[in-house]
């Protein structure tokens, strides 16, 4: 095992992280990854009306290479900033939302410079930023985050219905199959990340143990095939299987069907795909996968239950957009939990029932606002999407949603009651 480097900030243990280098090719990846999301839009596309669930594109980019400069160059070693202002442009703590899209950001080609800039000045100082023993943690916050906000601008694009820019894999085989339920037996298991995981976000620390009783969960996701026959039994319009913010969510959205589908097809960014029977429902919201669950006899798994049946799932399968959509979910066999249950990892995002709150003794990382402004109003998701980066997920990884929120590559499986 690599020697590790314990960080502390106030007296506080943060994580350990492994002493393997400042991941230069890696922070390289993660940038080709991002302009290759933007660099084939043209200007007006760039120009992205103002909703809820986006940024616009040039905010969003640059903000990506401020939060970089910000930890490295700037947190550790002092420099100013490359883009004078910046605090007062990409600083998302601080800059509301809805005022993105009014700022005097550079224009594009400026933009660009300044990610270059900021790129090469961060690899410059790798090697001195190796002898200091903070840096690898900052050096691995800057690579996250950046791939985070990649994921987001796969979602950016699917809301604006632009097409899918990069190169896919190839369409992936289908396998029918029905893989019913896995059985979880009644224990103690430990969750959350140790020290001994290397880099974690502040919201999975420490480990600690949960007590489960004995459960059933279902071996896939809900497939397109389990969801079309709720909504043909009516279930959006049946009151019983709603909660209450729920239903009122519903009745304001007028919805009848998950997000994108459109006569017997799907909208996947630009273009209309067939509604496959064996590819999971994606893009529902939690109060959707609530009312499923109510209509099925199921309910949502809490995250411990899911972590805890998800143990062993190696970090494989439908991941960094190789495919460039769902797949069917029965595939990838060789990658499942050692319970047998499937795709855990990779493939779509999965709601569970589980408010997102602290772990007992949690203590906020230097990057403060990245988990406790939004414990008990979010919900957490697990297990990554096709477009999800491989080198960032982990059983342990929680993400966290809005209820609302269905323009995220989200599905879900169910626990039996």
């Amino acid at each position: 095992m690599l020697p590790a480097l314990e960080l502390r900030e106030g007296g506080e243990t943060m994580r350990t992280v492994p002493a393997r280098g400042m991941g230069l090719d890696e922070l390289r990846d993660a940038r080709a990854r991002t302009l290759a999301l933007v660099s084939d839009l043209t200007d007006a596309q760039l120009r992205v009306p103002m909703l809820e669930i986006i940024n616009p594109f040039l905010w969003e980019i640059g903000h990506v290479a401020y939060f970089a400069e910000f930890w490295t160059l700037r947190h550790l070693f002092g420099r100013p900033p490359i883009v004078p202002g910046a605090d007062a442009l990409y600083d998302s703590a601080k800059i509301p939302h809805d005022t993105r899209w009014s700022l005097p950001l550079p224009d594009r080609a400026a933009t660009l410079e300044f990610m270059r800039t900021q790129l090469d000045r961060v690899c410059e100082r790798a090697h001195e930023a190796a002898a200091m023993p903070e840096a690898a943690y900052f050096y691995r916050l800057a690579l996250f985050h950046e791939d985070m906000h990649a994921e987001a601008l796969v979602y950016t694009r699917q809301t604006l219905a632009y097409s899918w820019p990069l190169e896919p894999g190839g369409p992936l085989g289908v396998e029918a199959a029905a893989l019913g339920d896995a059985i979880i037996p009644a224990g103690v298991y430990r969750t959350g990340s140790t020290p001994d995981d290397g880099f974690v976000f502040d919201n999975e620390k420490w480990a600690h143990d949960v007590e489960l009783q004995s459960f059933e969960i279902a071996r896939t996701p809900v497939t397109n095939a389990q969801f079309r026959a709720f909504i043909e039994d009516g279930g959006y319009r049946k009151r019983e299987f709603w909660c209450d913010e729920g239903w009122a969510w519903r009745v304001q959205a007028n919805a009848e069907h998950p997000l994108y589908w459109q006569d017997g097809m799907r909208r996947h960014f630009a273009r209309l795909v067939p509604l496959r029977d064996g590819e999971p429902v994606v893009h529902v919201n939690y109060f959707e996968a609530q009312a499923y669950c109510a209509w099925a006899g199921r309910r949502l798994p809490t995250e411990a239950e899911w972590e805890v049946a998800a143990a062993g799932t190696p970090i494989r399968g439908n991941l960094d957009g190789a495919y460039g959509d769902v797949c069917d979910v029965s595939l990838f066999e060789d990658a499942e939990s050692r319970y047998g249950c499937r795709q855990m990892i990779g493939n779509v995002w999965e709601w569970t029932r589980s408010l997102f709150e602290p772990y007992p003794g949690f203590a906020a990382d230097p990057y403060k606002e990245y988990s406790q402004p939004w414990f008990g109003t979010h919900y957490v998701l697990r297990g990554g999407a096709w477009s999800t980066r491989s080198r960032l997920i982990t059983t342990r990884w929680r993400n966290f949603y809005r209820p609302h929120r269905r323009d995220v590559i989200t599905g879900f499986r169910t626990v039996k009651l």
